[in-house]
């Protein structure tokens, strides 16, 4: 008797639902095609993009897809860890779904958000101020990030923000 063979090999996107899978349900959130779909968009874009160009962008594959849903989704996927809100002080917000450390690029007349292609440094903080870290833990305070963001003003006939290798 001869017996088939069987790839159990997933597909890329198999696995990658399976991972959205997991994180959401581990946060207690329920998995969803409109959060898997604004989810697969994050990750198929270079920039950071805002809740609006999220919903813009999957409203072409799902019409019927709300922009409460997509604020719901982007909710449901920072709180699972699948995404981070980067916040401004003018109430912006785009969302970054690479999970590494790393620093961003920011156009100050767009808005426009990348990620900064220079390697992280875990220990920018000391090279700074020496002294920084134990200031902040004399006051209490202990230090559990840090992010980094270089602002830009691109220039009339400027190439397009350079994107980084994830």
């Amino acid at each position: 008797m001869r017996k088939s063979l069987r790839h159990d090999r997933e597909t890329p996107a198999a696995a990658a639902e399976a991972r959205v899978r997991y994180a959401l349900e581990a946060a207690g959130c329920r998995f969803t095609r409109q959060r898997a779909a604004v989810y697969s968009h994050l990750e198929r874009v270079d920039d950071h993009p805002t809740t609006d160009e999220i919903y813009r962008a999957v409203r072409r594959i799902l019409p019927t897809i709300s922009l409460a849903t997509v604020y719901n989704a982007l909710e449901a996927l920072v709180k699972s860890r699948l995404a981070t809100r980067l916040t401004y002080g003018d109430g912006s917000a785009r969302y970054d779904c690479r999970g590494d450390d790393h620093y961003h690029l920011r156009d100050v007349v767009t808005g426009e958000v990348r990620d900064l292609p220079a390697e992280f440094d875990p220990h920018l903080l000391e090279k700074l101020d020496p002294r920084l870290l134990e200031q902040l833990r004399r006051a209490g305070l202990e230090v559990t990030g840090y992010r980094l963001e270089v602002l830009v003003r691109c220039r009339e006939g400027a190439k397009p923000l350079p994107v980084a290798a994830s």
